[in-house]
């Protein structure tokens, strides 16, 4: 005989079994499509849920977080027939379980072949140059493309980035070149214009210091002649403030004619007329001067000039100095004056005046 409590414990594993059976435990950010008996029902989300054990089935799981694709390079044509590989990486996202599971039979490789389509249409229309400098338009415009498409499929791509375009290694290599090019031709410019700035601020360093150094000698010039003019000043007032006679300037006059005959190329000197005068001046003041002391010697010729005394030597050193001195230069002038009357003389008058 059958124990009893073996049906009852079949069946409570059964009815345990069923119950976990009917038990789906559905992770956060995940998403579980349910099918029952092959036909689509609901979507379970995240948390405990409960099904029909035999009836209802899980058909496609889905991760609902941010997720990337990175594309083959691609070749692409650019506008001006020249064949470069494009790199592309993708974030997308799942939106809707159920249109990513019954809209589309492989969204990644739709997603793929998609990108690589619209990049072929958008690359065709750019030149090379407008390829390598456009990166942020080229993702904006796939980007367009792709959430557009993609949409219906329950798919939203968020990002679309251009990870790398390689142009063939001739291209490559000119546009080395160009780059170089560019950079010595702004080396040449920017040292041009650091030479055209030295020159202009040493031109108006030396403008400056010319101008400082022709102040300096104009206020030198000045002062100078403000100076001389202060002496001048002085001693024409010291002169009258003196009352000096005719006597004391001769004797001066005759102290500044030494001064004329100095100079290496003074070798021809014209004796003024004053001079004759600023002799017998001081002649006669210092014989004047000695006849107060002692008796005259000099004695007048009827026939010619009057003769100077002998030298007495009564008469103080500094007198008899200076009559020496006059008759020294009373000598040189009529000797001069000789010279001249000789040399305006023709040659048969002078023989026979002489």
């Amino acid at each position: 005989m059958i124990d009893p409590a073996v049906p009852l414990a079949i069946i409570a594993v059964l009815l345990v079994a069923l119950a976990l059976a009917s038990i789906r435990i559905v992770p956060q950010a995940r998403a579980y499509n349910i099918e029952r008996f092959g036909r689509y029902t609901r979507t379970l989300g995240p948390g405990l849920n409960f099904i029909i054990p035999g009836v209802d089935r899980v058909n496609t799981k889905f991760d609902l977080r941010e997720q990337v694709f990175t594309s083959r390079p691609q070749p692409v044509i650019t506008e001006d027939n020249l064949v470069v590989n494009i790199d592309t990486v993708l974030y997308y996202q799942v939106t809707d379980a159920k249109d990513a599971a019954y809209e589309i039979a492989n969204y990644i490789q739709a997603i793929d072949q998609l990108t690589v389509t619209t990049l072929r249409n958008v690359i065709g229309s750019m030149d090379l140059e407008r390829t390598l400098t456009s990166r942020e338009e080229i993702n904006t415009r796939l980007r367009g493309v792709l959430d557009e498409t993609t949409g219906k499929w329950g798919i939203r791509v968020n990002r679309v980035e251009i990870k790398a375009i390689d142009p063939p290694p001739t291209i490559k290599e000119a546009m080395e070149k160009q780059m170089r090019a560019d950079r010595d031709k702004r080396a040449a410019i920017l040292h041009a214009e650091g030479e055209r700035q030295s020159r202009i601020l040493r031109a108006e360093g030396a403008r400056q210091q010319a101008i400082l150094e022709a102040q300096g000698e104009q206020q030198a010039a000045i002062l100078r002649a403000d100076g001389e003019a202060q002496a001048i000043e002085r001693v024409f007032q010291a002169v009258h403030a003196n009352n000096a006679d005719a006597k004391l300037l001769a004797y001066k006059y005759l102290e500044t004619l030494p001064d004329l005959a100095k100079g290496e190329g003074n070798t021809f000197w014209v004796i003024p007329g004053e001079f004759t005068e600023a002799i017998k001046n001081v002649s006669h003041a210092f014989a004047g001067d000695a006849a107060a002391g002692t008796p005259s010697t000099e004695k007048e010729d009827s026939d010619g000039p009057a003769q100077i005394a002998a030298p007495d030597p009564h008469r103080s050193s500094a007198v008899q100095a200076a009559v020496d001195a006059a008759e020294a230069a009373q000598r040189a002038v009529d000797d001069a004056r000789s010279d001249v009357r000789r040399a305006g003389t023709p040659p048969g008058q002078r023989s026979s005046g002489e």
